[in-house]
């Protein structure tokens, strides 16, 4: 799974637990790599795609969802990983994002949430806390942080998780279980910067975080995992919030369900009319 790729992600950087995560979990599903695509966006997080050994697509900022939902709905037989940032995925790309949960897209999103602009030498994003001073706050950040694991809920997602790049075995095992899962599977992650985020630290989250599974959360409750989902302070949960087994996007188009888009003949294919049309 490894490149010739040189890594230049800080030191300690959360990120290095999701790569770690995601190349085991590859390994325990058993996909072969030409099977794999992953799609990365705009951040530090985005170096991903350099990182691991399969097809991969980087994209322009916030734009993750709409090349995967793209490439799954030409070829299903591919396995379709979107990796996006908290200001990637929650700012630029937060209308793909809540169009995807509910549309139940096949693919995978991982969204690397250190909830900071880091590329950029930190600034906010939808995720930073009340108060919390960066650059573009110097006197703290004056609105709450947005909650996209509730969002994903109420917005009918099929697969709700969340992560923390400090444990990455266990966050394997989320990745694996949403490899497994057919539909729009989400998993935010808690990946600490640790050169420009001084409040959300690996300590910080080692000193909250609790797995639902160990408190037997039942994830076919969507009820008490919006209840959970709405826990902060001194514990956080992490891990399944919920599971649904639903019809996809593809199931419901009729003209691509049957057989991909890239084996449609195309030798009898006329558009000469709609190319008249446009004149």
């Amino acid at each position: 799974m490894n490149t010739p790729a040189k890594n230049t992600w800080c030191p300690g950087c959360g990120n290095f637990g999701i790569l770690s995560a995601l190349k085991g979990a590859l390994v325990e599903v058993g996909i072969e790599r030409e099977q794999v695509v992953a799609v990365s966006g705009i951040g530090c997080h985005g170096k991903i795609s350099d990182y691991v050994n399969v097809n991969t697509f980087h994209g322009i900022h916030g734009r993750v969802l709409p090349l995967a939902t793209g490439i799954k709905l030409a070829n299903p037989a591919l396995a379709v990983f979107g990796f996006s940032g908290d200001a990637d995925c929650y700012d630029e790309g937060w209308d793909h994002f809540c169009h995807a949960v509910r549309r139940n897209i096949d693919v995978t999103l991982i969204v690397h949430n250190n909830m900071i602009l880091r590329l950029t030498t930190g600034q906010t994003t939808a995720t930073s806390q009340t108060g919390f001073r960066t650059k573009s706050t110097p006197f703290g950040s004056a609105v709450p942080p947005l909650n996209p694991i509730a969002h994903a809920l109420v917005s009918n997602g099929s697969f709700v998780a969340r992560g923390f790049a400090g444990d990455p075995k266990h966050l394997q095992s989320l990745i694996v279980q949403a490899a497994r899962h057919r539909g729009f599977n989400y998993i935010d992650i808690f990946q600490p910067c640790v050169t420009f985020n001084y409040l959300n630290t690996f300590e910080w989250f080692r000193q909250r975080v609790y797995k639902l599974e160990e408190a037997r959360h039942d994830v076919s409750d969507r009820q008490k995992a919006l209840e959970k989902s709405l826990e902060w302070g001194d514990r956080i949960p992490i891990g399944v919030f919920y599971k649904d087994d639903r019809p996809t996007f593809r199931d419901n188009l009729p003209q691509v369900r049957g057989i991909p888009l890239t084996k449609l003949p195309i030798e009898d294919v006329d558009i000469s009319r709609v190319i008249e049309s446009m004149k």
